[in-house]
């Protein structure tokens, strides 16, 4: 599994690093479950190294450019070099590998060549894609490149099989990049419903006491890198129009770093400017299990995101029995069950969702209902289905 751009073991919320490192990591020890070996293949940012981060699961970072961290926008400039870098690891430990599956379109524009050279089959995900997210910028969102789109077309052309995580990107892939459908497979991410659980709320009151939150207010979190994409701005209005119409005041958390610090100014000028500043809290990259403790003490979690392929901390948040109020659009109309695990809304009119949010505040029964169904659709989303159905489409391949 190649991911050029950010290793899988990076903390999602942290650089380029998110939905799909968690996806990469999980699916690759459930595969390994099953007793494939599977080499995560990424470009070094510091000195080259391997490391086996579970059984059966090895991380290779592979040098390509300087050695230090290079910004998302210029890994095009040694896509070549990594892929030759991948040639030569491939060769070398060749007739190990049976396949290639490459994750996002950097990764399929440097391993594409060596699949077509070495004669190994070829998978691309593309987890998100350019023509879905230029549909939906925010203010001061730059638009894709011409060449990102131009590649991710030229990829679906020439892949073996595409996986795509939901129903809104194969609709993108189809209409858009003319992706032959008799390539396609969607399978959904999944969650872990030991780590994200209700039972995690016990944790509550040292979590609350490590992120410096007041101990009785509600939560409303958002999680995600802090980018105009995500829309943080949007939830920050809803805290503010929640104020006006709810008495218990909630907190607003946001957890992520920003990958735009000009953005993250705005945000705290506009929380300033509400009068809200003193109730939200941007709680940075948080690891695994502290995110999971702050979902299942949330009383909500907002996801605001302009567009999602998938929307997995929607599915993290509905596994620890946190209802979400999401924007109904792209993939969160695969994550998000309307009325099962959380509300749909149709627009971005922060009084509209701050109206969805107040009402289920005010009502402890239906809160407390929504969390309990929306545990039970997140445990209909397993990395052992993922795993078994993408294991499906490798052994399909590998014997063609």
């Amino acid at each position: 599994m190649v991911s050029m751009h950010t290793s899988p073991a990076e903390l999602p919320g942290r650089g380029d690093a998110g939905g799909m490192n968690v996806s990469i990591l999980a699916v690759a020890r459930a595969l390994a479950g099953r007793g494939v070996e599977v080499d995560l293949l990424t470009r070094a940012s510091a000195e080259p190294t391997d490391r086996e981060l579970s059984d059966g699961v090895t991380l290779r970072t592979l040098a390509a450019g300087a050695p230090i961290p290079i910004p998302k926008s210029r890994l095009v400039d040694v896509a070549d070099e990594f892929g030759e870098a991948v040639a030569t690891l491939v060769g070398r430990h060749a007739p190990r590998y049976d396949l290639l599956h490459a994750h996002y379109w950097l990764s399929g524009l440097a391993t594409l060549p060596v699949a077509i050279e070495l004669g190994l089959p070829f998978v691309q995900s593309f987890h998100t894609l350019g023509a879905m997210k230029n549909r939906s910028l925010g203010e001061g969102d730059e638009p894709e490149p011409e060449g990102r789109l131009r590649g991710e077309g030229f990829l679906v052309t020439q892949a073996d099989a595409i996986v795509a995580g939901s129903s809104a990107e194969v609709a993108v892939l189809i209409d858009d990049l003319r992706a032959p459908p008799d390539r396609l497979w969607v399978i959904p991410p999944g969650v872990d419903t030991d780590l994200f659980s209700p039972t995690r709320a016990r944790n509550e009151h040292a979590m609350r006491e490590y992120l410096g939150l007041e101990s009785e207010r509600p939560l409303l979190v958002v999680a995600g890198r802090i980018q105009p994409l995500k829309d943080q701005e949007l939830a920050i209005r809803i805290l503010a129009a929640v104020h006006v119409t709810h008495g218990g005041a909630p907190l607003l958390v946001i957890a992520g770093e920003a990958s735009d610090d000009a953005y993250l100014g705005h945000l705290e000028r506009v929380a300033m400017d509400l009068g809200v500043a003193g109730d939200v809290r941007f709680a940075g990259a948080l690891d695994r299990e502290t995110l999971a403790d702050l979902l299942a003490a949330a009383a909500l979690t907002l996801v605001t995101s302009r567009s999602e392929t998938f929307g997995l901390v929607a599915l993290e948040s509905a596994a620890s029995g946190t209802p979400v109020v999401g924007y109904r659009s792209t993939g969160l109309v695969d994550s998000i069950a309307d009325g099962e695990s959380g509300i749909l809304v149709d627009g971005r009119d922060p009084h509209e969702w701050a109206a969805v949010v107040s009402g289920l505040l005010e009502s402890e029964v239906r809160l407390a209902r929504l969390g309990v169904s929306a545990r039970g659709h997140a445990e209909g989303f397993t990395w052992a289905t993922a795993a078994a159905s993408l294991l499906a489409v490798y052994e399909n391949l590998v014997r063609r």
